[in-house]
């Protein structure tokens, strides 16, 4: 099922020298992809997808009351000024443990000897914990229960109660964790381990989710090799459908690396051709700039989808800063959606934060697909500038309302990449930004 609409964006009168904008260019990609079709999934399969609908609990939880502690269950009028000098002394009248329900009565001068979730018997007022007693064995306080298998004579015969207790005392009352018709979770959910606790302790085997989109990771490049692999003159290491694909996963993606492809436009449209089958987004990286080995760009130019207006792979340039070159579209008879980005390697992570990373959430049906923002204060040696127009945006960390830039816009700083947390963007219109200025930052791992 196609995960792309028609591309109706209003920019179709843009020529091939149009320098788009990084709003034009967002705006034209979440206009086309739209969220996948929901499906019911086991609760485990659905971890990490987003609920489609509202959740509503159709048994109370916990769903009777029952004992937070282990100890004995009594009356309250039975233990009142109890202390080590003058112990309450009761009789045991048998136990009461989780997940067996043999009818037990507590009356007066009686306790029932209660394990931790078990439910609290008939008579019983409320729960002293079992280091409130002498366990039963005549002395003095206990720190707690001999195993019934080794002691089962610990079910009767006599228990002294060190200590009082108030009414329902030590008890989880019915339903005071969530009622009949409460709702659990809201339609928009992500479900993480919480959510899938909460469905399953709630009677819910399946649910109703967009499932996690499956995205296709390839770069292009005769000179990248695998690592693990020994450099030759002039190859260099793949690192960028490794640091995607990872960045997929991380977006809440299903995410497949597939082996760097050479520079040869029918290596690659075959490869793209065999993908389809397994993806409901395809992001390449390298080979979309002017050069003469651009494979990407030879490659899709010209595909495109004869039945659906608007369909196909349309390059452009964008006013930002890395990251101006980009391509997309759709292929395929199912009209996959296919997001073409720089090779370099900075370049093509921060176009997967600006654009790939918003896709991969409005596929999973998430109402915010942005990074969250925050505005800090530069911390740096020297201005921050860029060319009057272009959006940029530079490597940094940020902690306590203060960012320092860690690397530059344009240069393969991978490294430096590795060491930062957010991205500062300088805005369109802005040439120099003076250290002490509060500038917009973008959270990434957030």
């Amino acid at each position: 099922m196609s995960s792309a609409a028609p591309r109706v964006t209003g920019h179709d009168h843009v020529g091939p020298g149009h320098l788009w904008s990084v709003d034009e260019h967002l705006e034209d990609i979440l206009a086309t992809v739209r969220p996948l079709e929901p499906i019911e999934l086991h609760l485990l399969d659905a971890q990490g997808c987003v609920l489609v609908e509202d959740v509503t609990v159709p048994v109370s939880l916990p769903p009777f009351d029952n004992s937070s502690m282990d100890g004995y269950a009594v009356r309250v009028a039975d233990v009142a000024g109890a202390s080590e000098q003058f112990p309450a002394a009761l009789e045991v009248v048998g136990d009461v443990a989780a997940g067996r329900a043999e009818p037990l009565h507590v009356g007066p001068g009686q306790a029932a000897r209660i394990m931790t979730g078990a439910p609290l018997p008939p008579g019983a007022e409320t729960v002293v914990p079992v280091e409130w007693t002498d366990g039963g064995l005549g002395e003095g306080p206990v720190h707690g229960m001999r195993a019934r298998s080794l002691a089962p004579e610990g079910a009767t015969g006599t228990v002294h109660v060190h200590r009082p207790a108030g009414p329902r005392a030590h008890v989880r009352e019915k339903g005071s964790d969530v009622k009949a018709g409460d709702r659990a979770l809201e339609a928009g959910t992500v479900l993480g381990p919480p959510q899938i606790a909460l469905l399953a302790a709630i009677g819910r085997g399946t649910v109703r989710v967009r499932p996690r989109p499956r995205v296709v990771v390839l770069s292009t490049g005769s000179e990248l090799v695998q690592p693990d692999t020994e450099l030759r003159t002039g190859q260099i290491y793949d690192s960028n459908s490794f640091a995607l694909t990872a960045a997929a996963r991380d977006a809440g993606a299903i995410a497949y690396r597939v082996g760097a492809v050479a520079d040869d436009a029918e290596t690659l449209r075959s490869t793209i051709e065999d993908q389809l089958v397994r993806a409901d987004l395809v992001v390449t990286t390298g080979g979309v700039s002017v050069g003469a080995y651009d494979v990407v760009k030879e490659a899709l130019s010209h595909v495109g989808d004869e039945d659906e207006p608007g369909s196909g792979v349309e390059f452009r340039k964008l006013a930002m800063q890395p990251g101006k070159p980009q391509g997309f579209g759709s292929i395929g008879p199912d009209h996959t959606p296919l997001l073409a980005l720089p090779g370099n390697p900075v370049s093509s992570y921060v176009s997967f934060e600006l654009f790939v990373r918003p896709a991969i959430r409005t596929l999973m049906g998430l109402d915010d697909v942005h990074r969250p923002t925050t505005r800090a204060t530069l911390v740096a040696d020297k201005a921050l500038t860029s060319p009057k127009g272009r959006r940029q945006f530079l490597r940094a960390t940020c902690s306590r309302g203060r960012v320092t830039p860690v690397g530059g816009a344009g240069s393969h700083l991978v490294a430096a990449l590795a060491h930062a947390d957010a991205l500062i963007v300088v805005p369109e219109d802005t040439e120099s930004v003076e250290p002490g200025t509060d500038v917009e930052v973008v959270l990434l791992g957030r």
